[in-house]
């Protein structure tokens, strides 16, 4: 089969071409430059738990050496501090240049034999068939190229949305910011920052090597922002959060960002996709674009993978526009209703009735990846099984509890997506303490395994000593990119087979696979409980 195209040599691109790959589906990857990063410091983008660990999985390098961590979050209002948030409970987002995850991503691009990576290929047409696709490229390599299928990573002025002719509608310069990254020392080491005086608004970010980026809310339209305009804004700035007295700082980059909200009327057209910037475009209120964009590979890509390997049914490659497009749409849409009230200084109940959270909070929210500004994704499941509620809701993402595989290595949950497969994981107290060759043997692992054989998608089964808000012997679906498919009490192999062809959304005809047979007797049958062998 031809290899996926990916237009657009980028975060999103990379990463996609990079997710396909460690599902064994090769690509061409068309880079319209040079393949070089303009290092670029004032120009950074925050991953949090689900972006980051998904990053470190396609083997970029440059988020240890080249990003930073936030130790806690700040807020204040006018001049007094109002909130301080720390991450002993939950992961701290993870801020660098948008250039060094580029270059960590094209680093291990480059290594990867499936990876076609073309530098100087500017696309000019596209043409589709009902076997693939045909794409036509000028610069270092005009030639045609012939693909399985073809995605478009190549920003908000994307050629590939173009050459569909798929509208791109929205608003435009919904925000604009000054921004600098200097090196300087402030009050709060390694603290992130947000300081309203509204309807003035700045935040501060800490990078490696006591550098900083420096974002001031500037007015939707107005003038242009001179040298001295930016200077004057520094040296406030600092003198405020320093006791009057403007601290000695290096300046390293400057720059103003324009952020437009933008949302393609659709994803999909036949085998070609749209993905990041050429698909959406937001970034206000602390939301992050780059990291909706990874989150759109990271759920393509299992899906192509499918249809790459098995062939997938039309309505799973449709789920890739109805899951992503609706999640961003409902980004844009909080963004939207919050904005007017924000920057107006008004209440917050016109757009959130019963909503008695302060400004900050709410756009505290955008920056640390939470709430309907920065929460990760939950995504209707296909089939509604929930037979234990736990913590996680169907659809969402999976709470990372180390589990253990049969070979006996224990690993975050996290850490084995991007397979391009399922995950079966049975809640077991105790097996963490277990002599593996005890458990494998015992209480509900034959039954488990014999189903999950059984399974119309390759998965593996895992065991967990516990899963929050989950009782013993519970069993969970989990999707290759980590949300939540069903929860189960005990071995159901007739339900888990329904689940997890479900989550593929059936398949050609000629592939679907016989679901196991069930007798009476095991239909009826309860829970064995799992024993304890010393």
């Amino acid at each position: 089969m031809d290899p996926v195209i990916v237009v657009g040599a980028g975060p999103v691109g990379l990463s996609l071409s990079l997710a396909l790959a460690g599902q064994g589906v090769p690509s061409i990857l068309l880079d319209e430059g040079p393949g070089k990063e303009e290092p670029r410091p004032a120009r950074t983008v925050v991953l949090h738990s689900d972006t980051a660990a998904m990053v470190h999985r396609l083997g970029c390098t440059t988020l240890r050496d080249e990003g930073a961590y936030f130790a806690a979050w700040r807020t204040m209002r006018r001049r007094q501090p109002a909130q301080r948030i720390t991450f002993e409970d939950h992961p701290a987002p993870l801020h660098l240049p948008q250039h060094a995850l580029t270059r960590g991503l094209r680093d291990a691009a480059a290594a990867h034999p499936l990876i076609q990576l073309v530098t100087e290929s500017r696309l000019d047409s596209v043409e589709q068939d009902g076997h693939g696709v045909t794409a036509h490229t000028l610069g270092a390599e005009t030639t045609w190229w012939r693909g399985s299928y073809l995605v478009g990573c190549d920003g908000a002025r994307s050629t590939v949305r173009k050459l569909l002719g798929i509208r791109f509608p929205g608003r435009t310069a919904v925000e604009r910011h000054a921004v600098a990254a200097l090196r300087t020392e402030l009050p709060w080491p390694g603290e992130a920052l947000l300081h309203r005086n509204p309807p003035q608004e700045v935040t501060s970010r800490p990078l490696p090597d006591g550098v900083w980026r420096l974002d001031w809310l500037l007015p939707a339209r107005g003038e242009l922002v001179t040298p001295d305009t930016l200077v004057t804004l520094i040296r406030d700035t600092l003198a405020v959060w320093c006791g009057g007295t403007t601290p000695p700082y290096d300046l390293i980059d400057t720059g103003v960002h324009t952020l437009h909200h933008r949302l393609a009327r659709r994803w999909r057209d036949g085998r070609a996709f749209l993905a990041g910037d050429a698909a959406h475009l937001l970034g206000a209120l602390g939301t992050q674009g780059v990291e909706e964009g990874l989150r759109d590979a990271e759920n393509l890509a299992w899906k192509l993978s499918l249809a790459w390997h098995h062939g997938a049914s039309e309505a799973l490659l449709d789920s890739y526009e109805g899951e992503r497009r609706t999640a961003v749409a409902s980004r844009l849409r909080a963004a939207d209703q919050a904005m007017p009230t924000l920057r107006a200084g008004g209440g917050l109940r016109t757009y959130f009735p019963g909503a008695s959270r302060s400004a900050e909070s709410l756009l505290t929210d955008g920056h640390l990846g939470r709430g309907p500004l920065g929460a990760e994704p939950t995504y209707a499941p296909p089939v509604a099984v929930r037979e234990v509620p736990t913590a996680t809701e169907p659809g969402g993402p999976v709470a990372n509890v180390p589990v253990t595989a049969p070979d006996g290595s224990t690993v975050p949950l996290r850490d084995l997506l991007g397979q391009g497969r399922l995950l079966v994981v049975l809640v077991a107290p105790g097996t963490g303490v277990w002599d593996r060759r005890h458990w494998l043997g015992a209480g509900l692992m034959p039954r488990l395994a014999a189903a999950v054989s059984a399974l119309p998608v390759r998965t593996d089964l895992l065991v967990a000593d516990s899963y929050p808000g989950a009782p013993a012997h519970t069993v969970l679906l989990v999707r290759p990119d980590g949300h939540l498919a069903a929860t189960f009490a005990g071995v159901r192999p007739a339900e888990l087979y329904e689940a997890a062809d479900a989550v593929r959304a059936g398949a050609p005809e000629s592939r679907v696979a016989a679901p196991p047979k069930m007798t009476k007797a095991t239909k009826d049958a309860k829970p064995t409980p799992i024993v304890v062998i010393d």
